[in-house]
C-alpha cells in the first residue's frame, strides 16, 4: 500500500494560489509549465503536469524508455560516478552561468 501525502495552499483574493513545493517536485513542474486538471463527478480534482504533444521529443522519449528498460533488465551493470569525475566536471562548469528561464537564441552570438 502506498503512502498518501496531503498538502494545502491558500487562494488569494484573485483566486490564485502557489503550488506547494512537494507537489511541484512530484509533478516535476518548472516555471511556466502547464497544469492539467481532471474534475471527476464526485468533485475530486486530479492535478497532473500537462504535456504538449508538439513539445515532446519522440527521439528523446524513446531513448529514455530504452534507458529505463536497460536499467530494469540489467541493474547489475549500473556504476556510480567517481568523485574525481564529479570534481573534473565541476571545475569545467564552475564559472559558467546559465539562466534556465531565458529563451534560447535562434542565432549564435
Amino acid at each position: 500500500m502506498s503512502a498518501t501525502l496531503e498538502v494545502e495552499s491558500t487562494l488569494t483574493d484573485r483566486y490564485q494560489t502557489t503550488v506547494p513545493e512537494t507537489v511541484r517536485r512530484a509533478l516535476r513542474l518548472r516555471k511556466r509549465d502547464k497544469i492539467h486538471y481532471v474534475i471527476r463527478p464526485s468533485g475530486e480534482v486530479v492535478l497532473t503536469r500537462a504535456s504538449d504533444a508538439e513539445d515532446d521529443d519522440p527521439v528523446l522519449g524513446q531513448f529514455l524508455g530504452f534507458l529505463a528498460q536497460d536499467i530494469a533488465t540489467h541493474p547489475d551493470s549500473l556504476q556510480s560516478v567517481s568523485s574525481s569525475l564529479v570534481q573534473r566536471v565541476q571545475s569545467l562548469v564552475s564559472e559558467v552561468s546559465v539562466d534556465l528561464d531565458a529563451p534560447l537564441s535562434e542565432t549564435d552570438e
